[in-house]
């Protein structure tokens, strides 16, 4: 049986090391940990060990430094240092951490390269689009140009000498399009230094840093098909170095019949359009997440420009008509393992009386991993479809944390647990635009699990969760799934709710 899921699956590899290309000594093991509702998305470890002890410590570690950081940057909080610096009056040079510096200094900076396509004043106009959705009333263009000017201003002067910063205006400002890079890249030296580990990667909402003795398969999220389990656009081996991605996707503002970005653009002050999704790898975390954003804002060419003036920088955009775009050295970042297939070389298979599954509808299953106090770890999950005899022809998804906590899944493992295995696939780090937290699509396009169309008829699609220690839920939805479109919804419990069935034509 294989598992499909595209997303990272978190748990323990009893021996080999399936999501590394060198060959390791055979103590050594892959540790995996994943986290909902960390800087406000989702969050995954991934440690190379001989001792599960050591890996606990640097993810302990590793955690400890993103609250850290988290207590400087956040916009949210209005204790961090960053909303505290807000609050102080103009004009007055502060004294502030060297993050918090560094952080301001980064800004300034890619602001001067991207000629203002990097800028953190861009809430501004973020925030009118957002007031425009909730009103379902476009922006006005007195409203965009008093945006455009607001943002176009200078905000703030810095000292490096003196280590402080001067507030210029009110304008309101947020750090995230470095704050994550920034982040991740010290969580990652964090866990290295905090404990006995030889590697250590870092996903922080789709964006990553990789370090140490690794080459990790990392899979490039399809912003037309941008489910768990939908197929990626590449399959990298990427080591030592940074990823990220900047989409339109996944986030952004629906008016009338229009979605908008929620990337906007601060020398117009409205929502991009061209591009829908950029991925670079770079050296440098904030390089990586600055290039990813600004290939969004500008134009291929000036983007290819900013690409030639970061060293070692790659990258893969996609534009909104489908146009893929590569840096010159991107094969040489592709897994040369992995042959796509690009027909369907699938036998017909007969039914009877039953006709089969038709190739153009797909069935989507959307849910949302409860958010719950104090716990941010995410449950034990596995998604899978029976037929009408209850035998299981599908399994979708699986997510868990250690090898040993898998029979708490005790519905699917009753079915499943013999024929468990695990593939260097399941370990594959996820790049794609920042999900908001907890919120996962699974897809079934009629398939069971050795890749034939099933008939057109009754499925029960079954969503198990387990807390280690705690819940042991299981939902179940019965469809008649043929040539008709159909949703349906089904209530959630303690783990998940907004749970969703929609079957339709693609």
């Amino acid at each position: 049986m294989k598992v499909f899921a595209s997303l990272c699956l978190a748990f323990l590899m009893i021996g080999g090391q399936p999501g590394n290309e060198s060959p390791k000594k055979n103590n050594q093991q892959l540790y995996v940990s994943h986290y909902e509702n960390v800087l406000g998305t989702s969050l995954e470890f991934k440690m190379t060990s001989t001792s599960e002890a050591e890996a606990e410590k640097a993810e302990t570690a590793a955690l400890a430094e993103i609250n850290r950081l988290s207590a400087i940057f956040s916009a949210y909080d209005a204790k961090s240092e960053f909303s505290q610096w807000m609050k102080q009056d103009l004009n007055k040079p502060v004294k502030v951490s060297k993050e918090l510096f560094d952080m301001l200094n980064l800004f300034a900076d890619w602001k001067s390269r991207t000629n203002g396509a990097l800028d953190a004043s861009a809430a501004v106009a973020g925030k009118l689009w957002s007031d425009a959705a909730k009103k379902q009333q476009l922006p006005s263009k007195a409203e965009i140009g008093a945006a455009v000017v607001a943002m176009q201003q200078a905000h703030y002067t810095l000292d490096a000498k003196n280590l402080t910063a001067t507030r210029l205006n009110n304008v309101p400002l947020v750090m995230n399009t470095f704050a994550k890079s920034y982040i991740i890249n010290l969580a990652c030296d964090a866990a290295l230094a905090g404990a006995k580990v030889d590697a250590v990667v870092v996903n922080i909402g789709g964006d990553l840093v990789i370090k140490g003795d690794v080459k990790d398969h990392v899979n490039v999220t399809n912003p037309l098909a941008n489910a768990e389990n939908d197929a990626p656009l590449a399959h990298l081996l990427v080591s030592n170095r940074a990823v990220a991605t900047s989409g339109n996707y996944r986030r952004g503002e629906q008016i009338g019949k229009h979605w908008y970005s929620h990337i906007v653009d601060p020398r117009t002050g409205k929502p991009v359009e061209g591009v829908i999704s950029a991925t670079v790898i770079a050296p440098s975390a904030t390089d990586a997440g600055a290039l990813a954003t600004a290939f969004n804002v500008l134009s291929l060419k000036e983007s290819e420009a900013l690409a030639k003036t970061v060293k070692d920088a790659e990258y893969l955009i996609i534009t909104k008509d489908g146009k893929r775009i590569e840096s010159e050295g991107w094969d040489a970042l592709v897994d040369p393992t992995v042959k796509e297939s690009k027909t369907n070389n699938l036998a017909p298979v007969t039914f009877g009386k039953d006709k089969p599954w038709d190739p153009n509808y797909e069935l989507a299953i959307n849910f949302e991993f409860n958010a719950i106090q104090g716990n941010s770890h995410r449950p034990f999950a596995a998604i899978w479809v029976e037929n009408e005899k209850k035998e299981a022809v599908r399994n979708l998804a699986l997510w868990y944390n250690k090898t040993k906590w898998v029979p708490d899944l005790k519905n699917w493992y009753r079915i499943n647990g013999e024929s468990f295995k695990a593939d260097k696939a399941n370990f594959a780090s996820v790049t794609g635009a920042t999900r908001n937290p907890g919120k996962y699509t699974i897809k079934w396009d009629g398939k069971d699990d050795k890749g034939n169309y099933v008939a057109q008829g009754k499925y029960t699609i079954i969503i198990e969760t387990s807390k280690e220690h705690g819940t042991d839920e299981i939902l179940r939805q019965t469809l008649e799934l043929k040539k008709a479109a159909k949703k349906a919804t089904a209530e959630g419990n303690v783990e998940i709710s907004n749970v969703t069935f929609d079957f339709y034509k693609k």
